[in-house]
């Protein structure tokens, strides 16, 4: 026998050990009565994504972006309107001559600079509550009356609704003002020790006080600049100047608006300046646009 013949002896043929493992397997899986069929391996089966054009996948992206810089405080973009410090500079020059009634019978001129300094801060809160509605000229002169009869809290509260109402007639809402410094005095008095609070959020609890009565006592009263103090006269020249981003409907939106962009050291100012420039040049009705130097210098984005 030679070498190859032996080696094949002792080896199993394969179709051979193909049956026997065959037969094995039927014997393990009575199931499996059927010869085995091998198949070749599934793909899992995926679902075709819809294409989409890169343009508008990166304008996707672009967006999510932009939002996310909006949210950003560090991105919060600073607007101020063109040309404001050269309309502020030609309204203080117009303004030089101090001589409008905001300059001699305003709130800063009403009060009894000899009286201690409670009664004076009550006296500042007292014609600033007068001058809602109602011309400086008069609520000076019904200051002058109340300092006469004496204008402390503890005076308000013991005088009379009509002699009250006497006193600082022909006020704007004079009745109502009537009625709203007694309710004062009288919450001043328990809740103050007949001093008035020293916080805008104090000084708004107080009946008939409102936002620009608060920031203007705390500037006056206080020294204290919390806010810019706005009336119809800065509500009206702020939007014919262009110097609100979108126009306002009323004082308090305009106070806010302001607030966003004039640098804090003006807050103080602004109140005087435009009040007494309100009062002779920019008037409410046929303002004198003719003689007001914001007109003559080029300036564009002046409302009229």
């Amino acid at each position: 026998m030679t070498r190859s013949a032996s080696q094949t002896a002792g080896r199993t043929p394969a179709a051979s050990l193909r049956t026997k493992l065959t037969n094995r397997r039927r014997n393990e899986d009575p199931v499996c009565a059927g010869p085995v069929k091998v198949e070749a391996p599934v793909q899992p089966k995926t679902e075709a994504l819809p294409e989409y054009p890169h343009s508008r996948r990166r304008r996707q992206l672009k967006v999510e972006y932009e939002k996310d810089e909006r949210v950003s405080p560090m991105k919060t973009e600073h607007w101020e309107p063109a040309d404001w410090r050269k309309q502020l500079g030609f309204i203080r020059e117009m303004r030089s001559g101090r001589d409008a009634p905001v300059d001699n019978m305003g709130a800063e001129k009403c009060y009894d600079m000899e009286a201690p300094a409670h009664v004076r801060r009550f006296q500042v809160l007292v014609s600033l509550m007068l001058s809602s509605q109602t011309k400086d000229q008069v609520t000076a002169a019904a200051m002058q009356k109340l300092r006469a009869h004496g204008c402390t809290v503890e005076n308000i509260l013991a005088t009379d609704d009509e002699k009250l109402g006497k006193l600082i007639y022909p006020v704007g809402f004079w009745r109502n003002k009537v009625k709203y410094l007694k309710l004062t005095s009288a919450m001043l008095q328990k809740e103050f020790g007949g001093d008035i609070p020293s916080s805008v959020e104090g000084l708004v609890r107080l009946p008939g006080v409102g936002p620009k009565m608060a920031h203007l006592a705390m500037d006056i009263a206080w020294d204290q600049v919390s806010g810019i103090g706005v009336d119809t006269h800065v509500h009206r020249i702020s939007n014919r100047l262009g110097w609100l981003r979108k126009a306002t409907k009323n004082p308090e939106e305009t106070r806010k608006a302001l607030e966003e962009w004039l640098p804090r050291e003006l807050w103080s100012e602004i109140n005087w300046l435009l009040v007494g420039f309100g009062q002779q040049v920019c008037l409410p009705v046929n303002p004198l646009c003719s003689v007001c130097l914001n007109q003559h210098k080029g300036l564009k984005n002046v409302r009229t």
